[in-house]
Protein backbone atom coordinates (compact mmCIF):
# COMPACT_ATOMS: atom_id res chain seq x y z
CA UNK A 1 0.00 0.00 0.00
CA UNK A 2 1.25 3.14 -1.01
CA UNK A 3 2.00 6.24 1.95
CA UNK A 4 1.32 9.15 -0.58
CA UNK A 5 -1.22 9.60 -3.12
CA UNK A 6 0.65 9.62 -6.52
CA UNK A 7 -0.90 11.61 -9.91
CA UNK A 8 0.29 8.14 -12.47
CA UNK A 9 -0.89 5.48 -9.72
CA UNK A 10 -4.15 3.79 -10.94
CA UNK A 11 -5.08 2.28 -7.38
CA UNK A 12 -4.53 5.36 -5.52
CA UNK A 13 -7.12 7.85 -5.35
CA UNK A 14 -6.13 11.77 -5.78
CA UNK A 15 -7.92 14.90 -5.51
CA UNK A 16 -8.61 17.61 -7.77
CA UNK A 17 -10.58 21.15 -7.98
CA UNK A 18 -14.22 20.64 -9.23
CA UNK A 19 -14.76 22.90 -12.29
CA UNK A 20 -16.36 23.03 -15.54
CA UNK A 21 -14.61 19.94 -16.69
CA UNK A 22 -15.53 17.63 -14.21
CA UNK A 23 -19.16 18.98 -12.20
CA UNK A 24 -21.41 16.81 -14.30
CA UNK A 25 -19.29 13.44 -13.34
CA UNK A 26 -19.75 14.46 -9.87
CA UNK A 27 -23.45 15.32 -10.31
CA UNK A 28 -24.07 11.93 -11.64
CA UNK A 29 -22.40 9.83 -8.89
CA UNK A 30 -25.39 7.48 -6.98
CA UNK A 31 -24.35 5.67 -3.69
CA UNK A 32 -26.03 2.54 -2.75
CA UNK A 33 -29.32 2.30 -1.69
CA UNK A 34 -28.51 1.32 1.77
CA UNK A 35 -26.21 4.86 2.35
CA UNK A 36 -29.05 7.12 0.54
CA UNK A 37 -30.48 8.04 3.88
CA UNK A 38 -27.06 9.24 5.14
CA UNK A 39 -25.50 11.71 2.37
CA UNK A 40 -27.63 14.35 0.37
CA UNK A 41 -27.51 13.86 -3.72
CA UNK A 42 -24.33 15.34 -5.24
CA UNK A 43 -25.81 18.24 -7.19
CA UNK A 44 -26.88 18.96 -3.47
CA UNK A 45 -23.66 19.15 -2.20
CA UNK A 46 -22.50 21.17 -5.43
CA UNK A 47 -24.96 24.04 -5.32
CA UNK A 48 -24.24 24.35 -1.73
CA UNK A 49 -20.43 24.60 -2.58
CA UNK A 50 -21.10 27.26 -5.46
CA UNK A 51 -23.57 29.35 -3.55
CA UNK A 52 -23.19 29.10 0.19
CA UNK A 53 -20.11 30.53 0.26
CA UNK A 54 -18.39 28.62 2.82
CA UNK A 55 -17.70 24.59 1.60
CA UNK A 56 -15.08 24.14 -0.99
CA UNK A 57 -15.42 21.54 -3.39
CA UNK A 58 -12.97 18.59 -4.05
CA UNK A 59 -13.31 15.63 -7.39
CA UNK A 60 -12.18 12.54 -5.49
CA UNK A 61 -10.69 10.62 -9.28
CA UNK A 62 -8.96 7.43 -9.84
CA UNK A 63 -6.53 8.28 -13.01
CA UNK A 64 -8.62 10.42 -14.56
CA UNK A 65 -12.18 8.86 -13.22
CA UNK A 66 -14.15 10.78 -11.06
CA UNK A 67 -15.35 8.09 -8.69
CA UNK A 68 -16.47 10.40 -5.93
CA UNK A 69 -16.80 13.97 -3.86
CA UNK A 70 -16.22 15.20 -0.99
CA UNK A 71 -16.22 18.98 0.76
CA UNK A 72 -13.69 20.79 3.42
CA UNK A 73 -14.70 23.78 4.71
CA UNK A 74 -13.29 25.78 8.02
CA UNK A 75 -15.33 26.49 11.11
CA UNK A 76 -14.70 30.42 11.61
CA UNK A 77 -15.76 29.93 15.72
CA UNK A 78 -12.61 27.57 16.15
CA UNK A 79 -10.62 27.35 12.97
CA UNK A 80 -11.48 23.63 12.73
CA UNK A 81 -11.45 22.55 9.40
CA UNK A 82 -14.54 20.59 8.82
CA UNK A 83 -14.44 17.62 6.19
CA UNK A 84 -18.14 16.97 4.44
CA UNK A 85 -20.50 15.24 1.98
CA UNK A 86 -18.26 12.27 1.49
CA UNK A 87 -19.37 9.80 -0.86
CA UNK A 88 -17.92 7.28 -2.90
CA UNK A 89 -19.81 5.93 -6.20
CA UNK A 90 -21.49 3.06 -5.90
CA UNK A 91 -19.51 0.99 -8.53
CA UNK A 92 -16.06 2.21 -6.69
CA UNK A 93 -16.74 1.17 -3.24
CA UNK A 94 -15.74 -1.38 -0.20
CA UNK A 95 -12.16 -1.16 -2.63
CA UNK A 96 -10.51 1.67 0.47
CA UNK A 97 -11.07 4.51 -1.92
CA UNK A 98 -13.25 6.50 0.61
CA UNK A 99 -10.43 5.82 3.48
CA UNK A 100 -7.87 7.06 0.56
CA UNK A 101 -10.22 10.41 0.06
CA UNK A 102 -10.13 11.51 3.81
CA UNK A 103 -6.74 10.31 4.35
CA UNK A 104 -5.47 12.59 0.82
CA UNK A 105 -7.63 15.46 2.48
CA UNK A 106 -6.50 15.54 5.50
CA UNK A 107 -2.61 15.63 3.92
CA UNK A 108 -3.37 18.32 1.69
CA UNK A 109 -5.33 20.44 4.39
CA UNK A 110 -2.64 20.43 6.33
CA UNK A 111 0.06 20.84 3.79
CA UNK A 112 -0.90 23.35 1.72
CA UNK A 113 -2.98 25.55 4.87
CA UNK A 114 -1.63 24.13 7.98
CA UNK A 115 -4.63 22.92 9.64
CA UNK A 116 -4.28 20.60 12.08
CA UNK A 117 -7.83 20.25 13.80
CA UNK A 118 -10.18 18.41 11.61
CA UNK A 119 -14.09 17.57 11.96
CA UNK A 120 -16.95 15.94 10.44
CA UNK A 121 -20.30 14.39 11.39
CA UNK A 122 -22.12 11.27 10.58
CA UNK A 123 -25.64 9.61 11.11
CA UNK A 124 -25.17 7.46 14.65
CA UNK A 125 -26.47 4.94 13.00
CA UNK A 126 -24.64 4.59 9.87
CA UNK A 127 -22.17 2.55 11.22
CA UNK A 128 -19.82 2.09 7.93
CA UNK A 129 -18.70 5.47 8.57
CA UNK A 130 -18.36 5.36 12.16
CA UNK A 131 -15.92 2.25 12.00
CA UNK A 132 -14.05 3.95 8.73
CA UNK A 133 -13.39 7.23 10.71
CA UNK A 134 -12.95 5.41 14.41
CA UNK A 135 -10.34 3.98 12.23
CA UNK A 136 -8.51 7.28 10.87
CA UNK A 137 -8.43 7.99 14.28
CA UNK A 138 -11.47 10.65 14.47
CA UNK A 139 -13.09 10.41 18.19
CA UNK A 140 -16.66 10.78 18.88
CA UNK A 141 -17.62 14.43 20.47
CA UNK A 142 -20.47 14.85 23.32
CA UNK A 143 -20.91 17.48 20.13
CA UNK A 144 -23.62 17.48 17.39
CA UNK A 145 -24.32 19.37 14.03
CA UNK A 146 -28.12 18.87 13.60
CA UNK A 147 -28.90 14.67 13.70
CA UNK A 148 -25.44 13.83 13.78
CA UNK A 149 -22.71 12.90 15.69
CA UNK A 150 -19.39 15.07 15.46
CA UNK A 151 -15.94 13.26 15.53
CA UNK A 152 -12.68 14.83 15.70
CA UNK A 153 -9.05 14.38 15.00
CA UNK A 154 -5.98 17.03 16.38
CA UNK A 155 -2.93 16.12 14.74
CA UNK A 156 -1.29 18.95 16.97
CA UNK A 157 1.01 17.80 19.45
Amino acid sequence: MHSNVSENDESSVTLRPVGANNWRDIAKLKVAETQQDFVADPSHYLALCCFGKLWQPLAICLGEQVIGFMMWAVDPADGSCWLGGILIDQGWQRRGYGRQAVQAAIIMLKEKYAYLNFALSYDPTNLAAKHLYNKLGFVEMDEWEDDEIVARLSLAK
